[in-house]
C-alpha cells in the first residue's frame, strides 16, 4: 500500500509539473539516444534535438504565416501530453515483411496571448533512429486556414556535406543528386541526405503527405549554424495550403544513422503513415514485368500508330509469349490508346485500331500473364479524373491489374505544379479510385513519395527520378556511373523507385549515350534499386539466349528482410534481400561507380547450421564499362555463414548473387 501511495504521489507531482511548467519539456527515444526538447523563448516556440547527449538540432522555430498574421509568436505553452507505442505490423509488400513501430510521443499545446487566442499543437514522435513531428491546428470556428508560409526551421549545429537536387529548374525530380556543403546549396527538394559527422548521417524528408504542399528546404548559413528553412510548393497565386476544419500537416522527419546504410533500412517514414485503408489486399501482387518501352526510346518503335507502331496486337502477343516462357507476371505497352499522334484526342476508353485490347487481355490471361495499361495525360490531370472511373471499371473487366500513369507537362492542367497541394489532391484521388476497382498504380512524374503506400498499398511504385531512359537519348551522354550508387541513399529513402533497370544491349542512337555500366552492374541494379513492380526494361530481342536473364527470372520483388552490408554514398553499395516464404533464398546486388574495387562480403546473415549454394554473376576479369561492358562470368560455390565472398567489381561494374539453401 505504501508503494502504491508513493507511486500515486509521483504521478501527481509529474502531472502538476508538466501542466504548470510553461517551458522546457522533453521526450526521449525508447533507447534514450534521441531527445527532443520543446521550449518557448520571447513568446516563440522552439524545439531542439540531441543525439547521444550532443545537440544536433539547435533551437529551431515552429509556426505558420497565415492570412491573419503569424501563428507562432506571443504564444504560451498551455499543456503537454505523453504517449508511447510498441507494435509490429506486416507490410503487404516491401523491403521488410515485419516492421516494428516503437516510439515515445509528446504533444505540446500552444496558445497565443494576443486577442486572437489561436491555438497550435505540435506532436513529436521520437524513435531510436530519428524523429517525426507535425502540426495539428484545431477547427478554426468554421473558418478556412490559408497558409501563406510554414515557418518550420531545422537549424543544424554546423555545416556538413549533403546530397540533393535543386527545387528550381528540376522537372519531375529528374536530376543528378549533387554533393556539396549545405551552406553552398540553393533551395533543394527532399530527401536531403547529410553526412553530418564521422559515423553520423541524417536524412530530412516528410511523411504522410495527404492534403498539403510538398516540402522544399532553403539552407541559410548563420552564426547559430545552418538554418534549413521550409519552402512549401505554392499554388500559382502564391498560397501554400488551403484547409477546412482540423488541419494536420505532414510529418517533418529527421532520420539518424551511424552509417549511410542505416538510413536505407530505417522504416521511420512508413511508421508515421496510417495503416492500410484497403481491407482485402489479396489482389495486390508485386512482380517483375517486361514491356514495349525501351524500343520506343531507342527509336525502333513509335508510341503513335504507324509503320513502326510498338503497341500492335501481334507485337504485344509476342511479348506475352516471352513473359510466359520466362516467368514475368505482366507486359506493359505504351502507346496503346489514341492521343500520341499530332492532333489526336487523348482518351483511355478505346484503343488504337491496330491494337485489339480485348484479344490481348484474353490471350495474356490464357498464358498466366496480365496486360499492364498506360495512361499518359501530358499533364492533363483533369482528363484522368474525368475518365478514370469508367476507364478503371473497363480495365477491371478486362483483367488489367496495373496501370502506369504519366504527367509529362510543366504544369498540371496548364496551371499548377505537381508538387503543390493541387497535385497532391489529384494523385490521392487517383489512388483511391484505383483501389475501388482493384487497380495497382505505377505513378510517373509524381510528387516525391512519403510512405503513403502503407495506407494505400495499391500505390506500388513511382518514378520521380532521373531514370534509365536518359541512357537512350540524353544529348549529354546519359547517367554518370555514380548515379545508381547515389540513388539508394537519396531518392530511394523516399520509397520504391521505378528506375527500369536490366538493359542488356548498350548500342547507341545518340553518340556516347548508353548505360554507363557493365552487364553485371545492370543485374545488380535489379536488386539494389527497390521496386515491387520491377521492370526488366530492355526489348525482348536483347534477352534472347542471354545467360544473365536467368538471374532476373528468379529474382522476387518483395522481401522479408533487407540488409546493407556496406556502402558509401556515390561510391558503391551492396544490398542483401531475403525472399518471403519458406524458401529462404537471398539475393544480393553490389555495384560501384567509375572506380573498380574489391568488395568483401561476410555471409554472417545466413542461418547457422545450414549449407547454401551461391550463384554469382560478376564482372569478367577484363570487364570495363567503357571498353568491354559485356564481359561477365557465372560461378557457383558452397557457402555457410562463416564464409566471406570476394567480389571484384570493374569500373562502373557490379555483381548479382543468388544464395539458396542446399537440401
Amino acid at each position: 500500500m505504501s508503494k502504491l501511495i508513493v507511486s500515486l504521489v509521483l504521478i501527481i507531482c509529474f502531472s502538476v509539473t508538466a501542466v504548470c511548467s510553461a517551458k522546457n519539456v522533453s521526450v526521449s527515444s525508447p533507447d534514450g539516444a534521441v531527445t527532443v526538447t520543446v521550449d518557448v523563448k520571447a513568446g516563440k516556440p522552439y524545439y531542439t534535438m540531441d543525439y547521444r547527449s550532443k545537440m544536433i538540432v539547435l533551437p529551431s522555430h515552429l509556426g505558420f504565416m497565415l492570412d491573419g498574421g503569424e501563428l507562432g509568436q506571443h504564444v504560451k505553452m498551455t499543456g503537454q501530453q505523453f504517449a508511447s507505442k510498441d507494435e509490429t505490423w506486416n507490410q503487404v509488400w516491401g523491403e521488410d515483411e515485419a516492421v516494428r513501430n516503437h516510439y515515445n510521443e509528446l504533444t505540446v499545446n500552444f496558445q497565443e496571448q494576443s486577442e486572437t487566442r489561436r491555438k497550435m499543437n505540435v506532436q513529436f514522435r521520437v524513435y531510436d533512429d530519428g524523429i517525426g513531428f507535425r502540426y495539428i491546428l484545431p477547427n478554426n470556428k468554421g473558418k478556412k486556414y490559408c497558409i501563406q508560409d510554414e515557418l518550420t526551421e531545422i537549424t543544424l549545429a554546423h555545416d556538413a556535406k549533403a546530397w540533393s537536387i535543386p527545387s528550381n529548374h528540376t522537372e519531375y525530380f529528374e536530376g543528378i543528386f549533387g554533393c556539396d556543403l549545405l551552406s553552398k546549396k540553393d533551395t533543394v527538394c527532399t530527401p536531403l541526405t547529410i553526412e553530418y559527422e564521422d559515423s553520423l548521417f541524417l536524412a530530412i524528408h516528410e511523411a504522410a503527405l495527404e492534403d498539403y504542399a510538398s516540402i522544399n528546404l532553403t539552407p541559410r548559413a548563420s552564426s547559430e549554424g545552418i538554418r534549413l528553412l521550409t519552402a512549401l510548393t505554392p499554388w500559382q497565386n502564391g498560397v501554400k495550403v488551403y484547409a477546412e476544419g482540423e488541419l494536420k500537416s505532414p510529418w517533418r522527419t529527421i532520420t539518424i544513422g551511424k552509417t549511410a546504410g542505416d538510413l536505407i533500412t530505417s522504416r521511420l517514414m512508413l511508421n508515421l503513415n496510417e495503416p492500410t485503408q484497403i481491407e482485402d489486399t489479396s489482389w495486390i501482387e508485386p512482380g517483375r514485368y517486361i514491356g514495349i518501352w525501351w524500343s520506343i526510346h531507342k527509336k525502333q518503335n513509335t508510341w503513335e500508330m504507324g509503320p513502326q507502331h510498338g503497341a500492335t496486337t501481334e507485337n504485344v502477343k509476342r511479348y506475352i509469349d516471352f513473359a510466359a516462357l520466362h516467368g514475368f507476371s505482366g507486359v506493359l505497352a505504351e502507346g496503346w490508346n489514341p492521343g500520341w499522334g499530332q492532333g489526336e484526342q487523348v482518351t483511355y476508353l478505346k484503343s488504337y485500331p491496330d491494337f485489339d485490347i480485348d484479344e490481348v487481355c484474353r490471350y495474356a490471361q490464357s498464358k498466366g500473364v496480365r496486360f499492364i495499361g498506360h495512361m499518359e495525360s501530358w499533364g492533363r490531370a483533369s482528363l484522368i479524373e474525368q475518365e478514370m472511373d469508367e476507364a478503371f471499371a473497363w480495365y477491371q473487366k478486362l483483367g488489367i491489374r496495373v496501370v502506369k500513369t504519366g504527367y509529362v507537362g510543366h504544369l498540371l492542367d496548364g496551371k499548377e505544379l505537381a508538387k503543390s497541394q493541387y497535385g497532391i489532391r489529384h494523385y490521392r484521388r487517383v489512388i483511391e479510385t484505383a483501389a475501388k476497382y482493384q487497380i495497382m498504380i505505377d505513378n510517373h512524374e509524381p510528387a516525391m513519395p512519403t510512405g503513403i503506400q502503407r495506407t494505400w498499398p495499391n500505390l506500388m511504385t513511382q518514378e520521380g527520378v532521373r531514370g534509365q531512359e536518359y541512357n537512350a537519348w540524353d544529348r549529354r551522354g546519359g547517367n554518370p556511373p555514380s548515379h545508381t550508387v547515389t540513388l539508394p541513399f537519396t531518392r530511394g529513402l523516399a520509397g520504391p523507385t521505378d528506375f527500369t533497370p536490366a538493359i542488356f544491349n548498350f548500342s547507341e542512337i545518340v553518340p556516347g549515350t548508353h548505360p554507363h555500366s557493365t552487364l553485371a552492374k545492370q543485374l545488380g541494379e535489379f536488386v539494389v534499386i527497390y521496386s515491387p513492380l520491377q521492370m526488366a526494361a530492355d526489348a525482348i530481342e536483347n534477352y534472347e539466349g542471354q545467360p544473365a536473364l536467368t538471374f532476373i527470372e528468379s529474382c522476387p520483388t518483395t522481401w522479408s528482410k533487407t540488409l546493407i552490408p556496406n556502402g558509401e554514398i556515390g561510391k558503391y553499395i551492396t544490398v542483401a534481400r531475403k525472399e518471403r516464404g519458406d524458401g529462404g533464398r537471398w539475393f544480393i546486388g553490389s555495384i560501384t561507380n567509375e572506380e573498380s574495387r574489391r568488395i568483401e562480403l561476410p555471409l554472417d546473415f545466413l542461418d547457422a547450421n545450414s549449407t547454401y549454394r551461391a550463384i554469382i554473376y560478376e564482372d569478367g576479369p577484363d570487364a570495363d564499362y567503357e571498353t568491354n561492358p559485356y564481359a561477365m562470368t557465372v560461378r557457383q560455390m558452397e557457402v555457410t555463414r562463416r564464409n566471406v565472398l570476394h567480389l571484384n567489381l570493374a569500373r562502373s561494374g557490379g555483381a548479382a548473387i543468388r544464395i539458396e539453401r542446399m537440401k
